[in-house]
């Protein structure tokens, strides 16, 4: 029996269902463009960072991609197994781990500079559509890490 009290509990009403669906199904339309480079989603949003900053922390790099270092390790040696990242400890803190782009990781970026634009293709948004959404799922994560602070 549906109460008013269970109405929050029926997936029409939940914000989380369609940005999970979402999620997934925009990371499945990378996936033919991703598999052409040899990357996994998760590693092609690891190397655009890598394209930007060149050289990052594993702390600072799980900060900008919402993601801790229990993920981001395998990741980091499988991109290292590639020849695309270099790993070695901070000579000021052996604690700290330095992760940098190499030659080949940087080439790389010229084979993957297509792929946005073809996946934007595929969700059909007009500009503005576009630059309102990303507005305000950052206005989400935003809010969300402030309240994780908390």
């Amino acid at each position: 029996m549906n109460t008013p009290n269970h109405c929050g509990l029926k997936l029409e009403n939940q914000l989380c269902f369609p940005l999970y669906a979402c999620s997934k199904e925009v990371i499945r339309q990378y996936r033919p463009f991703l598999e052409e480079i040899g990357l996994t989603y998760t590693q092609y949003i690891v190397m655009m960072v890598f394209w930007e900053e060149k050289t990052i922390n594993v702390k600072e790099l799980g900060n900008k991609l919402y993601l801790d270092s229990g993920t981001l390790t395998p990741v980091l040696k499988n991109l290292e197994a590639k020849g695309y990242l270099s790993r070695r400890r901070s000579t000021i803190d052996e604690r700290v781990l330095i992760v940098e782009i190499t030659d080949a990781g940087e080439s790389l970026k010229d084979k993957a500079a297509s792929i946005p634009e073809k996946v934007a293709s595929c969700v059909n948004l007009e500009a503005q559509e576009y630059a309102e959404l990303y507005r305000l799922l950052y206005k989400i994560l935003a809010a969300l890490e402030t309240k994780n602070e908390d």
